[in-house]
């Protein structure tokens, strides 16, 4: 007997990432869209929420309480996964991206994140990470402002096509 998977539609989202000078942090999903794969901390918005509130909700929550604030909080990308679903349906989740340079408390393993590990900005595992990061996070952890659009199989499994990147001044 085989489980199915859930296919999420999930419209609006935040991930940050946790930045300790040339380093970033990342765990292994361990539910829902990426599991499996190397992430940072992120999830949909709730009611009323902005991006920037539900990044700092998400951290809290898939950190085991690390907590940041606005100010903390440097945005440094848009990335719009368009999405197949596997009934050939279509979505498209708009994600804000930030990086966390200051933040307070210890990040620990939890359901959402696991494994975690810190890694040199220049050389990320890409290929234990979502298709379409190595596009895309490869220039905005760098110092970039990126507006994406990846175009995904069912499950974010691989790219469809090439992503579509557009650098800009500010978010």
């Amino acid at each position: 007997m085989t489980t199915q998977r859930e296919e999420k539609v999930l419209k609006k989202a935040s991930l940050c990432y946790l930045v300790k000078g040339e380093k970033i942090l990342l765990g292994e999903k361990k539910d829902k869209i990426g599991k499996g794969k190397l992430n940072g901390y992120g999830g949909g918005l709730e009611d009323r929420e902005t991006f920037e509130e539900c990044a700092i909700r998400e951290l809290r929550e898939e950190s085991g309480g690390v907590t940041a604030t606005v100010n903390n909080l440097e945005k440094i990308a848009i990335v719009h996964f368009h999405n197949t679903k596997s009934d050939g349906q279509m979505f498209t989740c708009t994600v804000h991206v930030f990086l966390v340079h200051v933040w307070f408390g210890l990040p620990v393993a939890t359901k959402e994140l696991s494994n975690l590990q810190w890694y040199l900005k220049d050389t990320l595992p890409y290929h234990l990470m979502m298709p379409a990061d190595r596009d895309w996070l490869s220039l905005a952890i760098c110092g970039k402002k990126i507006i994406a659009h990846a175009y995904l199989s069912p499950f974010q499994e691989e790219l469809l096509k090439p992503t579509e990147i557009t650098l800009v001044d500010f978010l």
